[in-house]
């Protein structure tokens, strides 16, 4: 099934498929093996215009809507996964908040740097004792004659050990909290009393870390706040929206890719004597991948023209988020099925897809919490 799109955007996803497949699907093994990204990359990317997608133009960016530029993660992530978060500006989608409440000293800071890949940047949201429920933050800032002295620790932020700066979100008015009660800082790398405590890897590729953050008496200065004091939250939350969209495309690229796989595979590899893709059960798993990645298409891509177009889109983020991060889940088991043995052999794209796409799952909201948000919705909604 396929989903029509504008000329625009087929010739913008076409010339990313082409980028992707010349330049970064060749590393996709070295860099599995290896866990360590190669330094061209980041530049690469900026070069190409890919850490600017969503800027806009009056800072250097391509002025992208949310929709083109999830198209264009979506054909990132048929390769690795690192190359759609790298092109996502860190997670959290750092560079846009940067450029939509940023004051014009810190644009000029760090907007450059995020554009032609010599920063890397983080956003540090989640905590030890939170996880996912905000509302329980409690890394605090407080206000001091010219600044902020906070403290806290932040854990799981993506990137974190080697960026340049972070976003972090804090606690600056115990009483509000989230209703008013919450800052966005910009602390950078080296700053008295922010040290990365500890960098974990997962169960997918070594190359993308999780590290925790401590803040100890870490001093910033009020140019460190983006934005205004007590928007923190609302900022968050207007990120997380677009992070979950940006992971619902990233998880129909991934699934896009296995299925191809899994589809060319059951063709070349011959048992009992007969093509694989001759069998029912085999033709069976392919049409219900097929299945998940159109019904995925579907309500991604409306609710990105909804978004793009203005209309508030309310759980709908969710809605795709869910989805989609389980019908890749269900897409990936179904390519290592397919593949037998070379599907659970380290060195070959569908195991290191496999171990991957869990995190779909855990990151920009468990399918736990998306599941909690649209009930309350659908509670709302019903007298």
């Amino acid at each position: 099934m396929k989903y029509e799109l504008s000329s625009e955007l087929q010739q913008m996803r076409d010339a990313v498929r082409k980028f992707v497949k010349a330049e970064l699907e060749p590393l996709e093994q070295s860099i599995d093996a290896t866990g360590e990204l190669p330094p061209h990359i980041l530049p690469l990317l900026g070069k190409h215009g890919y850490l600017a997608m969503r800027l806009p133009e009056e800072v250097g960016g391509a002025g992208m809507g949310l929709f083109p530029y999830c198209i264009a993660l979506e054909e990132f992530s048929r390769s690795h996964r690192v190359f759609g978060l790298l092109a996502s500006g860190g997670g959290g989608l750092t560079p846009i908040a940067i450029a939509r409440h940023g004051t014009p000293e810190q644009r000029n800071n760090y907007l450059s740097g995020l554009m032609d890949g010599s920063k890397r940047t983080a956003f540090a949201l989640t905590e030890p004792a939170g996880g996912s429920d905000n509302s329980a933050m409690t890394t605090q800032a407080n206000k001091v004659d010219g600044g902020w002295i906070i403290n806290g620790r932040k854990h799981y932020i993506n990137g974190a050990h080697d960026a340049d700066f972070i976003t972090l979100i804090a606690i600056t008015d115990p009483v509000k909290r989230t209703r008013g009660g919450v800052t966005a800082f910009l602390v950078d790398r080296g700053t008295p009393g922010f040290n990365v405590t500890r960098v974990d890897t997962t169960m997918g590729s070594d190359v993308i870390k999780l590290a925790e953050i401590e803040f100890d008496n870490c001093t910033v200065p009020d140019s460190a706040v983006l934005g205004k004091p007590g928007q923190g939250f609302d900022l968050a939350k207007e990120s997380l929206r677009d992070g979950r969209m940006a992971v619902s495309c990233s998880c129909i690229g991934t699934a896009d890719r296995l299925l191809e796989m899994s589809a060319a595979h059951a063709k070349q590899r011959v048992t009992f004597g007969k093509p694989l893709s001759e069998r029912q059960a085999i033709q069976w798993m392919l049409a219900d991948s097929e299945v998940d990645i159109a019904a995925a298409r579907a309500m991604v891509y409306e609710t990105l023209r909804q978004i793009d177009a203005g209309v508030n889109v309310g759980t709908a983020p969710s809605v795709c988020k869910l989805y989609c991060s389980e019908m890749v889940g269900r897409v990936a088991d179904r390519a290592v099925q397919i593949h037998g043995g070379m599907g659970i052999v380290q060195g070959y794209p569908v195991e290191r897809m496999y171990r991957d796409v869990r995190h779909y799952r855990i990151g920009e909201g468990s399918s736990e919490v998306q599941r909690m948000l649209i009930a309350k919705d659908v509670l709302k909604r019903v007298p």
